[in-house]
C-alpha cells in the first residue's frame, strides 16, 4: 500500500512527526536547503533580467536520491518545512530538485505548515495542505539575491584593500556601523556635572530614619519660612523643579535649611496598575535571555530550536515543547489562549487571569507599547516612520504565533529531569513569560510624601504591592523592590533633621551596545528580520570586527577599517534607513503587492557603480597583527595572534623565514596549584571546555570547572567555581561558600 511522504528539514524533526502520523506516513528530511547560488561565482545573470541561477549544494546529491525513491513509492507528498518565507523557499526548491512539478499538476504535492510540533498541530495540518505561496518564495528570494550581490561585489574589494578573508553583508555591515557610531558617540561626549541632594529626617515614632530627595522650590506667595503646610502652594503641584548642577549651589541649600523646620505638607496615595508583558517574540526572547541567563543569542537560538523540533520526554517520548522560534508575532491561538486561561484559574485562582481573556499582542496595540520593548515587535513601535513596514510585518508575519510552551499544564518542574541545565533554564523563562503574559495586572499602592522646609520641597516616594497579579509568575529584571510608607508616619508626624547626604555625579553616555540590545535597536528600526540577528552578530565576531568583553561589543581596528570603507564608498548600502526601507519592500514581495524583480533591478546597478568606482578611488589599508607577549623559541621575535579555520593561534613574524607557530590558550589569571604554571581555557576532542595547566603534558592538572584565585580556607586548595558557590576541589574537604557577586 502507497504512503504519503512528508518532508522536513530537520531530522530532529522525523522521529517526533512520525509517531504523530502513524504507520500511514513516511516522514523525511531535507537536511534545510537543497539548491542554492553557486559558491564560485555571482549566480545571478544582470544581463538578462537578474535571472537566479540555482544549483543542487554539494553533498545533497545522495539525499536527494533516496528522497527521489521515496516520491516514487508515495501517492501523496507534504512538504512541511518550517512556516517562513525560508520554509517556503525550500519547498519550492525541492519541487525542482526531486521533479515533482507533473506531481503538482496531478495535485499531489502539498504545502503544510505548523507552528509547533504537536500532534494536534501536526494532524491539523496534514487536513488543511495547501498549495506553495510564490509570493512568499519571491520575497525570500530577493533577500538571498540581494545578499548575495553584496556580500559577492563588495567582498573582493575588501580583499583587495584590506585583507583576505574578510565579508561585507547587507545587515551585518549595517550593524557594524550602528555599533561604530555608538563607539564614536561615546568617545566624543563631554560628561556634565550634576548633584543630589537627599535628607534623613527623623520621624516622631519611628525607629528608621525618612529619606527623601530634593525636588526644588515651591512657587506662589504667602510662604512661611517653615514652609507650614497651610500654605496654598505646598498643598498643591505648583513647585519648580531645581537641576543641582554645582556643589556651590548644594551647599547653599542646605546651609539655609541647616536649622530650618521640616514638615511634611502633603502625603499623596494613588493607584498604579503594571501590565503583564507580551509573550516572547525572537527578538525580545534573545534580549531576555541575554539578560537574565546571559546567553549569547546564538546561543539562546540554538537551544530554541532543539525545544521546538522535540526532546524525549519521559513518559511521553520526543514532543516539541515551544512553538516555532522564528518570529515577530506576538499572537495567540484560541486553543492556547483557552489552555493557559483554564490553567491560570485551577492554579492560582480566576482573580489572576487576564480581565480581557481574548487578549491578543498583535491586536491589542496600545498593551504592546505599554510594555516598553516587548511591545515594539506587535506593530506599534511608536513611530510613524515605521507605520507601513508595521503593518505590512504584522500581514505577513501574522499566520506565526508568538513563543509559547505548547502545553501550558507542561510546567518546567515536571520536566526538569528530561532537559540539560541549560535548556531547563530557557524553556522557564519562555514557560514564565507566556503564562504571566495571560495574567493580570500587578496592582501597587503609591504614596507621595511630601516634606517642605522654607521655600523648598523635597519627596519622598513609596510603593506597596496589593495584588502580585503576573508576578506571582514572572518578576521583570528591571522590577524595582517595593517598599511601602510606615502607617504610624502620617500628615502631623513632626520631624526633624538628621543629615544631608549630598553626591556628585556626572552625565553618562549611551552605554555600549551588547548584543541583547543591539537585537534591540536593528528590531526598532526595521532592520532584518528574526532569522537574521544571531547569524549577523555571529558573523560581525567570526570575522573580528568587533570583539565582546563582559557582554559588551567593542569595535577593532579591522572593523573600523572596514565600516570606514563602507561608509565612505557605499553610504547608502550601510544606511540604516535605506536597509529598513528595503526590508518594507521584501514585505511588500511576500504580500504580493510589489515584484520582486523591480526591487533588484533598482538596486545593482548602483551597487555596480559605486564598486568600480571604489575600486579605482578606495586607498590601501594596513592593519598590523597584534603583538602577543609570548617569545618565539627558535629566532626571538615576539609572536602575534593569527587566525585560522579552528580559531586564533600564535605565529612568528618572521614568515617565511621563521615558521614556527604555537596553539593560543586563554589565560584566566590563575595558577596551577601543581607547577605555578597558568590555567588555561581548553577544549577536548569533542569541544567539550575544561581548565588545565599551561605546561601540559609535563603537568597533568586539569579540570572541568573554572578555578578560583581564592585558597580554601580551611585545606588552601584551589577553589572551583559551580553554579553560584565556591567549592574546594579536594572532595574529602568539602569546604564551600557562596561566591560574592561581582558590582556593575
Amino acid at each position: 500500500m502507497a504512503k504519503s511522504l512528508v518532508i522536513v528539514e530537520s531530522p530532529a524533526k522525523v522521529k517526533t512527526i512520525k509517531k504523530f502520523l502513524g504507520s500511514k506516513y513516511e516522514v523525511a528530511a531535507s537536511m534545510g536547503h537543497v539548491r542554492d547560488l553557486p559558491k564560485s561565482q555571482l549566480g545571478i545573470d544582470v544581463e538578462h533580467d537578474y535571472e537566479p541561477k540555482y544549483i543542487t549544494i554539494r553533498g545533497k546529491g545522495e539525499l536527494l536520491a533516496s528522497l527521489r525513491k521515496l516520491v516514487k513509492k508515495a501517492d501523496k507528498v507534504y512538504l512541511a518545512t518550517d512556516p517562513d518565507r525560508e520554509g517556503e523557499a525550500i519547498s519550492w526548491h525541492l519541487i525542482t530538485a526531486l521533479g515533482l512539478q507533473d506531481l503538482v499538476k496531478q495535485h499531489k504535492v502539498f504545502r503544510i505548515t505548523f507552528n509547533e510540533i504537536t500532534k494536534s498541530a501536526v494532524t491539523e495540518a496534514i487536513k488543511h495542505p495547501r498549495e506553495i505561496n510564490t509570493s512568499l518564495v519571491d520575497a525570500q528570494q530577493t533577500r538571498r539575491i540581494l545578499d548575495r550581490m553584496v556580500g559577492y561585489r563588495i567582498s573582493p574589494l575588501l580583499w583587495a584593500k584590506v585583507k583576505r578573508g574578510l565579508s561585507a553583508g547587507r545587515v551585518q555591515s549595517v550593524a557594524l556601523r550602528m555599533i561604530a557610531d555608538r563607539e564614536d558617540e561615546i568617545n566624543s561626549f563631554i560628561p556634565e556635572e550634576y548633584w543630589t541632594l537627599d535628607v534623613d529626617l527623623k520621624a516622631e515614632g519611628e525607629k528608621k530614619p525618612l529619606t527623601a530627595h530634593y525636588f526644588g522650590t515651591l512657587c506662589g506667595s504667602g510662604k512661611d519660612d517653615a514652609g507650614a503646610k497651610s500654605d496654598s502652594c505646598a498643598k498643591s503641584d505648583k513647585a519648580e523643579k531645581v537641576e543641582l548642577k554645582t556643589g556651590d549651589q548644594v551647599d547653599a541649600i542646605c546651609a539655609e535649611l541647616e536649622k530650618a523646620d521640616f514638615a511634611i505638607s502633603e502625603i499623596r496615595r494613588s493607584e498604579r496598575e503594571r501590565k503583564a508583558p507580551l509573550p516572547f517574540t525572537t527578538s525580545t526572547l534573545q534580549q531576555e535571555a541575554s539578560k537574565v541567563l546571559n546567553f549569547p543569542t546564538s546561543k539562546t537560538m540554538r537551544i530554541a530550536q532543539q525545544l521546538y523540533e522535540g526532546v524525549d520526554i519521559k513518559g511521553q517520548g520526543s514532543v516539541g515543547i515551544i512553538t516555532y522560534l522564528r518570529t515577530d508575532s506576538t499572537r495567540i491561538s484560541d486553543e492556547a489562549l483557552a489552555a493557559s486561561a483554564e490553567y491560570i484559574k485551577a492554579t492560582y485562582g480566576e482573580e489572576y487571569l487576564a480581565a480581557d481573556t481574548a487578549k491578543n499582542g498583535n491586536k491589542n496595540g496600545a498593551n504592546g507599547t505599554a510594555n516598553g520593548s516587548a511591545g515594539a515587535t506587535n506593530g506599534t513601535n511608536g513611530s510613524a516612520a515605521n507605520g507601513a513596514a508595521a503593518d505590512a510585518q504584522r500581514n505577513v508575519q501574522d499566520a506565526h504565533e508568538a513563543i509559547r510552551p505548547t502545553d501550558i499544564t507542561r510546567t518546567p518542574e515536571s520536566i526538569k529531569d528530561s532537559l540539560d541545565r541549560d535548556s531547563y533554564r530557557l524553556y522557564q523563562l519562555i514557560w514564565k513569560r507566556f503564562t504571566a503574559s495571560r495574567m493580570a495586572s500587578a496592582r501597587y499602592e503609591q504614596t507621595q510624601v511630601r516634606i517642605t522646609a522654607k521655600r523648598h520641597l523635597f519627596t519622598a516616594p513609596f510603593s506597596r504591592i496589593t495584588f502580585q497579579g503576573f508576578l506571582s509568575v514572572y518578576n521583570p529584571e528591571d522590577e524595582e523592590k517595593a517598599v511601602g510608607l510606615s502607617k504610624g508616619i502620617t500628615e502631623d508626624t513632626k520631624i526633624s533633621l538628621i543629615q544631608f547626604d549630598k553626591k556628585q555625579h556626572f552625565t553618562q553616555p549611551a552605554p555600549h551596545y551588547t548584543e541583547a540590545s543591539l537585537v534591540r535597536a536593528l528590531e526598532e528600526q526595521g532592520i532584518g528580520r528574526p532569522s537574521t540577528y544571531a547569524p549577523t552578530i555571529s558573523t560581525i565576531l567570526a570575522r573580528r570586527y568587533i570583539v565582546k568583553e563582559q557582554k559588551n561589543l567593542y569595535m577593532t581596528e579591522l572593523g573600523e577599517a572596514v565600516n570606514n570603507i563602507m561608509k565612505q564608498s557605499f553610504a547608502t548600502i550601510v544606511d540604516p534607513t535605506f536597509t529598513a526601507n528595503l526590508e518594507t519592500l521584501l514585505d511588500g514581495i511576500a504580500d504580493g503587492t510589489v515584484k520582486w524583480k523591480t526591487v533588484i533591478e533598482n538596486f545593482y546597478p548602483d551597487l555596480d557603480e559605486a564598486v568600480k568606482a571604489a575600486e579605482k578611488e578606495q586607498e590601501k589599508v594596513s592593519i598590523a597583527d597584534e603583538e602577543s607577549d609570548e617569545i618565539c623559541e627558535k629566532c626571538g621575535r615576539r609572536m602575534v595572534y593569527k587566525y585560522g579555520q579552528y580559531g586564533k593561534f600564535l605565529a612568528c613574524p618572521g614568515f617565511p623565514e621563521c615558521r614556527n607557530t604555537r596553539p593560543y590558550f586563554e589565560k584566566i589569571g590563575v595558577a596551577c596549584p601543581k607547577c605555578g604554571k597558568d590555567i588555561v581555557i581548553k577544549k577536548t576532542a569533542k569541544g567539550r571546555r575544561y581548565y588545565g595547566c599551561l605546561g601540559n603534558p609535563e603537568c597533568d592538572f586539569m579540570v572541568w570547572q573554572r578555578p578560583s584565585d581564592q585558597k580554601c580556607p580551611r585545606c588552601g586548595g584551589i577553589m572551583l567555581e559551580k553554579g553560584n558557590k565556591l567549592v574546594c576541589a579536594d572532595e574529602s574537604c568539602g569546604y564551600q561558600t557562596d561566591m560574592k557577586k561581582e558590582q556593575d
